[in-house]
């Protein structure tokens, strides 16, 4: 939850802060032929003109950023083809009329804003469409004859039909390169999980710091999960089953979910025993199997994308033989007669015996993927896969079309207000350009149009990346059309511009701004003279564009994100007391035996919607400062919560252990009064009432906390007579023992949400 630094310095410095990952160099080279094909045409022919409307329109499919299977990556860009043709009719139709352009460009812009209700490749769909609406209407667009619109709606499908055909020319060569890719970006963004999960208790920070860069983490893990779940489903649910590849992948794909969660467990795990000092007698053996457990994912994902065998994972066993010959070391000592061991100590190294016990499962695992990962890229049959009962994840019903548009065609959808602002401001702008004939004016139009988002938020962060980029870049436009004259040289730059800039678009949107401007203002000066003149008019209608885009944000139907914020934390909340709920159920009836099929579903909506109300947050953080009220109490609450989550998640992995032979005589008289407490604060927030008072929870841990302190003396009174043998009491000691101190945590963070919540109310 990367919350904003409000410092200016800080602040600017973050916006050019590139994303983690590599530059996507066939992207750009991708755009290299999408563009340069179009315009060596142009040029050689004598057509530069003519050629450019092919170009604008190869530029924009090419633009379509939709990620997935190479079948919706075909129909988003074969969708974006047919788009900007009709785009470019409509333009041509209404340009020579202002009286029927403008409410002309109010109706697409009001429907194309709408597409976002379809999700993320409608709306990328949607905005190249919108662009070539407004480029087209300025620049192109002119009926002259019907002969001559056949021709320009002709180049613009044979500029979106060639990008299409160059960027899924590999689809029969490589069809499943998607599915692979993603499910190697799961474990390279597992790797990164489990290194940041150690830092808790092997590095400690500030906790906050901490715990916003590890529900970053967490989060995108889910997300690139929930991707490759998606580009699976998508690939192999068309036909009668998945072939051997796709039951590999999809085995692969949910062993990310099991590992992510034992991660989640085991920062819980650390947490609570750095706080003693046994811990500091193996941290070093732990520091040294987690990193090696973090670089053997690094390997996997490599070996997933690469199409090749991972090598053998020695210098991982080696680190986990020296934990487990360590940890027995300690038992030893602490259980010898000479240090006269304690009930404290006894119950630190049950803590340290389970930590390590996590870590060796995980390293079991990651090896179990290795040989999954060598059998799918040598093409062998598992038979442990053969048996498995392989079936596509589960997914969520969708709407249709029309019921999503129904149900999101009223003043209370954040949607349906963003497509009617986004059609109101840059109808004003077209028209306040058309009537004043600014020079280029549909620049205004078009940074208004790129810069508003449906919150203030996003649109302040776009506004500001875009108008630095613009100013840099256009320095160094007008810098080089100054210095180069020669046509051929300009269009090579402008060639290397794109192509840096199509490399770095996913790792920094303000130097892809910064990047593209300067290519820009090139390409206009191949097409027509402007020289010089055209950057200085690029960098003030960009700040015009800029200023529009925040007043209509501010002004025309704000919803403040701290309106809406306690809806999605009552959401957050009862969608955690949800999986808090079905995972106590299976302590207190262990003999159902539900876990799989009762547990993995509600977990997976409890991280969503944290990941949801992280994301509110942040829009919150980055609105004006008289409009977010107090900060501090939400981002406590944020953390808070996402710690229970993280309670509940180590519960849930230990029931794997649990046997159910012993129970806490307070167990469930302690979980239905928490459930109450729970279930009362989502109803605060809905309520926007202050909580109900906190019942007595210590009454009920003070008998939990006896209960384990009597297991505990009479497991260390049977050491003397038989420190190894399975006893019912060491039995009950490890069970018993995590479910005690996680119980202890659930409640002090149900306190402090209380808390919280009742200052939030105020």
């Amino acid at each position: 939850m990367p919350f904003t630094d409000k410092r200016p310095l800080s602040w600017l410095l973050q916006q050019f802060q590139l994303q983690p990952g590599k530059p996507a160099i066939f992207s750009g080279l991708r755009s290299l032929f999408i563009l340069g094909v179009p315009i060596g045409v142009g040029m050689i022919t004598g057509h530069v003109a003519a050629s450019a409307i092919a170009t604008m329109a190869a530029w924009f499919v090419g633009m379509v950023n939709v990620d997935g299977a190479y079948r919706q990556r075909a129909t988003a860009m074969i969708a974006a083809t047919i788009g900007v043709t009709m785009m470019f009719m409509i333009a041509s139709l209404v340009s020579s009329h202002l009286w029927l352009a403008v409410p002309t460009t109010f109706l697409v812009i009001f429907i194309t804003g709408l597409a976002s209700l379809y999700g993320n490749a409608a709306a990328s769909v949607s905005l190249v469409t919108s662009i070539m609406f407004v480029i087209s209407l300025a620049r192109f667009a002119s009926f002259s004859n019907l002969p001559t619109l056949i021709e320009q709606c002709a180049l613009c499908l044979a500029g979106g039909t060639w990008t299409t055909v160059l960027s899924l020319g590999v689809w029969v060569v490589r069809p499943y390169v998607p599915a692979m890719q993603i499910v190697a970006n799961c474990y390279l963004s597992l790797s990164k999980f489990l290194d940041l999960a150690s830092e808790r208790g092997l590095n400690p920070k500030d906790r906050q710091e901490w715990a916003q860069q590890f529900s970053q983490a967490q989060d995108m893990v889910i997300q690139n999960l929930t991707s490759a779940r998606s580009v699976w489903t998508t690939i192999w649910t068309r036909q009668k089953g998945a072939n051997l590849r796709g039951n590999y992948l999809v085995v692969l794909i949910e062993d990310v979910n099991q590992i992510v969660n034992s991660v989640v467990a085991l920062s819980e795990l650390l947490a609570i025993a750095s706080e003693h000092q046994l811990f500091s007698r193996l941290q070093k053996e732990i520091q040294q199997v987690i990193e090696q457990l973090a670089i053997a994912l690094q390997i996997l994902s490599e070996a997933i994308a690469k199409g090749k065998n991972p090598p053998h994972l020695g210098d991982l066993d080696r680190s986990v033989e020296a934990l487990e010959h360590q940890g027995q070391v300690l038992r030893s000592q602490v259980l010898n007669q000479k240090i006269n061991p304690q009930t404290d100590n006894y119950s630190d190294l049950v803590n340290l015996g389970k930590i390590t016990a996590s870590l060796t499962k995980l390293a079991e695992q990651i090896h179990t993927d290795a040989e999954i990962i060598k059998d799918l890229i040598q093409g062998k049959q598992r038979s442990s896969i053969a048996q498995r009962d392989i079936s596509p994840p589960a997914q969520a019903e969708r709407s249709t079309i029309i019921d999503t548009l129904r149900n999101n065609f009223t003043f209370d959808s954040v949607l349906f207000r963003h497509a009617l602002r986004l059609a109101l401001i840059t109808t004003f702008a077209e028209l306040v350009a058309s009537v004043l004939q600014l020079p280029r004016g549909y620049w205004i139009t078009l940074t208004a149009l790129v810069a508003l988002k449906p919150n203030f938020g996003g649109t302040s962060q776009t506004t500001v990346q875009r108008v630095i980029g613009t100013i840099l870049g256009g320095i160094i436009g007008i810098t080089l059309v100054l210095l180069v004259k020669n046509q051929l040289a300009i269009a090579v730059c402008f060639l290397l511009l794109v192509f840096v800039a199509m490399s770095v678009r996913s790792l920094s949107y303000s130097i892809f701004t910064i990047l593209l401007t300067p290519a820009i203002i090139l390409l206009l000066n191949i097409i027509s003279a402007g020289g010089w003149r055209v950057g200085v008019l690029r960098i003030f209608d960009s700040l015009a564009g800029g200023a529009l885009a925040l007043l209509g944000s501010y002004l025309l139907f704000p919803r403040w994100e701290r309106q809406q914020l306690p809806t999605q934390l009552e959401k957050t909340i009862r969608a955690n007391l949800a999986y808090f709920q079905q995972v106590i159920a299976n302590y207190l009836h262990p003999q159902h035996n539900l876990f799989a099929d009762s547990i993995n579903m509600p977990r997976h909506q409890a991280a969503l919607e944290n990941a949801n109300a992280t994301a509110a947050a942040q829009r919150l953080f980055s609105e004006p400062r008289h409009i977010q009220g107090e900060i501090e109490p939400v981002m406590t609450l944020m953390v808070y919560i996402r710690g229970f989550f993280s309670s509940v998640t180590t519960l849930a992995e230990h029931l794997r252990e649990f046997s159910g032979e012993y129970q806490f005589t307070e167990l469930k008289r302690l979980t239905d009064t928490i459930v109450q407490v729970l279930e009362n604060l989502a109803d605060a927030l809905r309520q926007g009432q202050p909580p109900q008072p906190l019942p007595a929870l210590d009454s009920y841990l003070e008998v939990i906390h006896n209960q384990i302190e009597h297991l505990h003396t009479a497991r260390l009174s049977e050491i003397a007579i038989n420190s190894y043998t399975l006893t019912p009491t060491l039995q009950a000691v490890r069970e018993q023992t995590p479910l005690s101190t996680e119980l202890d945590r659930i409640v002090n963070e149900i306190k402090v949400m209380h808390c919280v919540i009742a200052r939030l109310q105020e």
